[in-house]
């Protein structure tokens, strides 16, 4: 983001709490919007996404292997050589007439050559190598692709949180100021009937007490409200406007905790991407092992080799040198049994930590589930409590014009019915977050699942363009073949676990309750 459009985006941002009480526009934003807008913009998202093309890249290091690789040769040297007398120096032509020279200290003889040439180096077989380590990489990839759920899954989880934050501190600022309205109308209904003798000093000063404690409160909510737009801001990357209802999550709940840990098992991105580590890991055994197998490689020298000064072309002579090279490592001083066991050992890691993962996500499920059932009950609960107490409260008013009730009796309703009000907002807050954690932890909680209808991010297309990028050579797949079907022991590969398919049809906007329709007088 530039500066010149990051400063007003942070007065944006603390400046939520006035933008509360603007104007809303013409449109209410839905869900599907803040997590379209998200999905397309959050910085933890598109990091994530860089991350990931950058590990595809490793495939395409292993698969180097299997090509040539061409180097330009360059090289001039200068030789001089002196010979003492005493060890026969002075014997030596040192200029070439062919007549031996005596000099007075030693013979002298210098000489100078250049060469410049290519050299052209293909592997035949790596004996496994390069296959354990695609194998490898193609495991780190999968895992990598698991990650980027995680993270997909916990910027759709922020950005419904930031949402229903938002909408339920707008709830509770507009009940807070009926509130506010209420208790002032109260407290000029008192002062006048103590005008008139009515009522008493004492039940000024408690409607006055009363109305001062609201205030606080109504100021707490705007202070509440604003940084709920903060937070939202962060998710989202606007400042929130006319926020719609949250839709239902129907669609995608499970309808018992058993279909729930099923699809958790078989789609909870943190469990499938460690069953792809401990794929990569078990590759990385293989390539250890493969250090002791022999590897082949067909290599080709053309040059040419002359003396640099005098310089004379016709005198350079012209080198082809083509060689089949194969090496079988012997000894490597322990070096490639060390790194066997601790392959081997990181392996058993991987593979105890699969079952540390799969216990987590279990774990997790049970808790959402367990929190989801609350809430729902608790939905229940507070909504009959509010209309208990709004018939409590009308009734203590009526009661207190006939005389049967005091002044703090009337308040005391106002602040139960108040308190019953928020509470219901609360639960129904908490109760369409627990929805979304549960679906966080079954793997559930996705673009492809809640807004459908947007262009999805395809992590797999960055990998099939580097596929045969810069670099591919057509003959590098039957080596690859032959390299991994004659490798001892046999390469491990990296397979994609089945996961679960889009479940539709997506965030839809809570539908208008329609009038009732009357039936035709006959």
């Amino acid at each position: 983001m530039s500066k010149t459009h990051r400063g007003p985006r942070l007065v944006a941002i603390l400046l939520a709490g006035a933008a509360a009480t603007a104007a809303a526009p013409a449109s209410a934003e839905t869900l599907a919007d803040a997590i379209s807008l998200a999905y397309q913009t959050n910085p933890n998202l598109l990091a994530q996404r860089a991350t990931q093309r950058a590990l595809d890249e490793n495939y395409v290091q292993a698969r180097t292997g299997y090509r040539p690789t061409i180097n330009f040769q360059g090289s001039a040297s200068y030789v001089q050589t002196r010979t003492p007398r005493a060890a026969g120096g002075g014997l030596i032509d040192t200029n070439g007439d062919g007549i031996p020279d005596t000099p007075a200290g030693s013979g002298l003889v210098e000489s100078n050559s250049a060469f410049i040439g290519l050299d052209f180096n293909q592997p035949i077989w790596t004996g496994g190598r390069v296959a354990a380590a695609l194998s490898a990489a193609e495991g780190d990839i999968l895992s990598g692709r698991e990650q980027l759920r995680q993270v997909e899954a916990r910027v759709m989880l922020a950005t419904i949180q930031a949402y229903l934050d938002v909408r339920r501190d707008q709830e509770a600022l507009r009940i807070r100021k009926l509130d506010l309205e209420a208790l002032r109308a109260q407290l000029d209904e008192t002062r006048a009937r103590r005008e008139a003798g009515e009522l008493t000093r004492t039940d000024v000063a408690q409607s006055e007490a009363r109305y001062a404690q609201s205030q606080a409160a109504l100021s707490n909510a705007t202070a509440q409200l604003a940084i709920s737009r903060a937070n939202y801001a962060l998710a989202v990357g606007q400042n929130p406007g006319d926020l719609a209802p949250e839709p239902s999550l129907a669609f995608l709940m499970p309808k018992t905790v058993d279909e729930a840990f099923s699809v958790a098992e078989q789609n909870n991105p943190v469990l499938k991407g460690q069953v792809y580590a401990e794929q990569a890991s078990r590759a990385r055994v293989a390539q250890a092992r493969a250090e002791r197998m022999p590897q082949a490689s067909l290599r080709l020298d053309y040059g040419f080799t002359g003396v640099v000064t005098p310089f004379d072309q016709g005198k350079y002579t012209r080198d082809i040198v083509g060689q089949a090279v194969v090496t079988m490592p012997i000894f490597s001083g322990g070096l490639t049994s060390s790194r066997i066991r601790q392959q081997v050992e990181r392996n058993n890691t991987d593979k105890i930590t699969i079952e540390t993962q799969r216990r987590s996500v279990l774990q997790q499920v049970t808790q959402a589930w367990n929190q989801l059932i609350a809430s729902r009950a608790n939905i229940d609960s507070t909504q009959q409590s509010v209309e208990a107490a709004q018939v409590a409260a009308d009734g203590t008013e009526l009661e207190l014009k006939l005389g049967l009730r005091t002044t703090i009796d009337v308040l005391n309703a106002e602040q139960e019915l108040r308190a019953d009000q928020l509470s219901a907002t609360t639960a129904k807050h908490d109760e369409y977050v627990a929805s979304a954690t549960m679906l966080s932890a079954m793997g559930r909680l996705e673009a492809k699942n809640l807004i459908p209808a947007v262009t999805q991010y395809d992590p797999a297309r960055n990998l099939r363009k580097l596929r045969f990028s810069l670099g591919y050579v057509p003959w590098e797949e039957p080596i690859a073949v032959v390299d991994k079907a004659v490798a001892y022991p046999p390469i491990p590969q990296s397979r994609t676990v089945p996961g679960e398919g889009a479940v539709g049809p997506g965030l839809q906007p809570q539908p208008a309750v329609a009038p009732p329709v009357e039936a035709p007088k006959k």
